[in-house]
Parts: C-alpha cells; structure tokens; sequence
C-alpha cells in the first residue's frame, strides 16, 4: 500500500481527504508576519539613519535582508534535523558558546562598539555571541532535565550544577557588558527548572539570591543606576539621562489610536535613538497607533502560547526534551519581547534588548528564525507520532 493509500486508510478510506499538515502553519505564519512587519519597519525607522552614517537610505535595509536570507536558509536546513540530534548535541553547543563568549572578551578579536565589547568580526558579518549562547543554553538545560531528572527533583546538587554553569555563562556577558541578555537567558533557564520539577525551597532561595544580586548590580553601576532612576521620573531630566524615554513617549502620544502612517513618523528622523533597533516599538506606536501595537503584541503572545501549548503536548507524548525546549523558547520569546515593549512604553527600566523577529540586527533575526525551525521540527514529529498511532504505527509523512 503505497503512501496516500495509508493515509486515506487511516482515515476511514475517503476519496479525496487530505491528510493533516505536518507543520504548524499557525505557528510559522505568525512568524513570518512578524518577519516581514520587521523588514517594513526596519525599512520606515533606518533611512534617515542609513544616510547619516552611511550615505545611503538603504544602509541598514540591505544588510536586514540579508540577514533574514541567513535566518530563512538556515531553519530550512534545521527543520530537516531530527529532535534527537539537538538532544545529543547539547553539551557539544554549550562549550562552543562558553569559546564564543570568551573569544569576544579577547583584545583584537572582538568588536567593540558604544562601550560594549559583544561581537566577533566575520569579514561581513559580525557575530554576536551571546545570541546564539541563549539558544545553545536552552537545549542544553533541556537535556540535562531529560538526564538528571531525579537528581534535579530532589538533592540541592542537582539543582545547582546547571545554575553554576549558567552563572559562568552570565559573568562572560556581564563582561562585554550585556545586562538585558543576561537577564533573560538567566530568567529562561530558571523558567525551565521550575518547570522541570526543582525542589520549591530551593528554587524560592535561588529566586531571592538572584534579585538581591541583580538589585546590586544596578545600585553598584553608575549608568544603570541612573537608567533606574530615569525610569522612575522620565520627566526630572528629559534632555540628558531621560532623553530616549521621554522621546519614546513622545511617540507613542502621537500615534494616538490609528497611528500617523507607515512613513510619516517624526521621531525617528531626529530625535528617538536607536529608533531601528531597541526602540522601534515607538516607531510603531507613532506610525500605526495602538491599533498596530496590539496587534504586534497579539502576534508575540499568539508565539508564546503555540510554543507552550506544543511542550505541553511533548509532556503528554512523553518526549521529554521537545517539551522542555519549546518551554524554553516560548519563555524566552516571550520575556525578551515583554522586556523591549516595556522598556518602550515606560513600563520598565531601560535595557539594551532588540524586539525578537522585527528589530534590525542581524544574529537576532538568524536565532530566532532558527527557534521557530526548532519549534516547527518538534510539532511535526509531534504530528507524525499521533499520526502513527491512529494508523496502527505507520505514518504517511516523509520529511
């Protein structure tokens, strides 16, 4: 019996009844949405940018296309690979962001830009390895979940051997300096212990640890001090330390309900700061309104949820690991997305963090193409398992 012949079977033999899609079409539209609102955003918010830098409108464009040619080439090619692989990949990819990490901090090595040292030269490319750290450290924390289990579900020892390694993790990008990366890879991973079944005592003392380290790290550092402070009254100074607040607001004010339009936007030609990379939010607050800016944060929680409901379904098939690393992911996009749109609106201090899929930059536009193939591969074998299971265990899908 051929391959449709199995799958007609399977469902009651019907001529003409497709069988279920092995993809995530939802998942991957909304994805691809946000993908291509980026590119037009990034495109309205980097013009005046592109020509003051570079001398050309299309600066920035140029260089957002092509990394969203690598980010779409790339989850082709990871789709193709199995969940299995990535499980016995995980310490393998681990190491090789702690490298990554360390090769940036070296002199002559990485690159240096407003202070911050995140990048590795590549001829024309530049890596930021902190991106792909967070990916890395999210499948490595979902197989030791899988490996440790027991171990990690009732002694302290369990709990605290990924913590250690992520602690290493987090003081290589504390170097560069990175703090808003920092605190969501921190965040995720502590996301994904709780949900692994970490002893609550422990999780509740690490939780307060972390707070009290993360308070000292600001009451400790002049500039980030002064970005809680600016948070907390962006009026007391809105032409220095409040300034990117205050313009970002100011945006937001303008844009009313319906927005101005795609284009027309006045803040991102001379006054809002990084208007195409941490505060495009605004951009799109001012030229699309509150319409556009639910409807953005609509997508983003839609993301959030499909990757939660397909760990959800994982735990229920027993696939262990698919299910910790679509939690992973769900509460790694959805963290990182919350922070950025916050920090826009005023709701939060202000943290150097792009808007996952929309924000011009080029590793960030890659990474999380690539956790949406990730999170596609896992719903398919998902797909095919049930599949399998209705048909007496053979399945119609080929990949």
């Amino acid at each position: 019996m051929n391959t449709m012949a199995r799958s007609q079977a399977s469902m009651g033999g019907k001529e003409g009844v497709l069988p279920p899609p092995v993809i995530d079409y939802w998942l991957m539209g909304a994805a691809l949405i946000l993908l291509m609102f980026g590119l037009v955003m990034v495109a309205s918010s980097s013009m005046y940018a592109g020509e003051r830098i570079a001398g050309s409108p299309f600066f920035f464009v140029i260089r957002h296309i092509i990394a969203l040619c690598i980010g779409l080439a790339g989850a082709m090619v990871l789709f193709r690979v199995p969940v299995s692989s990535w499980e016995k990949a995980g310490p393998v990819l681990v190491f090789v962001g702690l490298v990554m990490l360390v090769l940036v901090l070296i002199p002559n090595i990485g690159k240096e830009a407003n202070h911050a040292r995140r990048w590795i030269p590549l001829g024309v490319f530049n890596l930021q390895s902190s991106e792909f750290v967070k990916l890395f450290m999210v499948i490595y924390i979902a197989g030791y979940l899988v490996r440790r289990q027991n171990e990690v579900t009732s002694s302290l020892w369990g709990f605290a051997k990924p913590m250690i390694l992520v602690l290493l993790t987090s003081l290589l990008i504390m170097l560069e300096p990175d703090f808003g990366t920092t605190v969501v890879l921190f965040a995720t991973v502590l996301g994904m212990l709780f949900l692994g079944g970490v002893v609550l005592w422990q999780f509740t003392i690490l939780l307060t640890s972390s707070a009290l380290a993360g308070g000292a790290l600001i009451y400790f550092s002049d500039y980030r001090w002064r970005r809680i402070t600016a948070f907390i009254n962006p009026w007391d100074d809105q032409y220095k330390t409040d300034y990117q607040l205050v313009q970002a607001l100011i945006a937001f004010g303008r844009g009313e309900v319906t927005g101005v339009g795609l284009g027309n936007g006045i803040q991102k030609q001379f006054y809002l700061p990084e208007a195409h990379t941490d505060f495009i939010m605004a951009v799109i607050g001012e030229e699309f309104g509150l319409i556009g800016t639910l409807a953005v944060i609509f997508l983003f929680a839609f993301i959030t949820w499909r990757a939660f409901q397909i760990g959800t379904r994982a735990m229920a098939r027993e696939r262990r690991f698919s299910a910790y690393v679509a939690y992973g992911f769900g509460i790694w996009i959805g963290l990182q997305s919350f922070i950025n749109i916050g920090v826009n609106v005023g709701l939060l201090p202000t943290k150097g963090l792009t808007l996952p899929f929309i924000s011009y930059g080029g590793n960030s536009i890659i990474v999380t193409c690539l956790v949406i193939a990730v999170l596609l591969r896992i719903d398919h074998e998902l797909r095919i398992q049930s599949e399998g299971v209705k048909s007496g265990g053979r399945s119609w899908s080929r990949v």
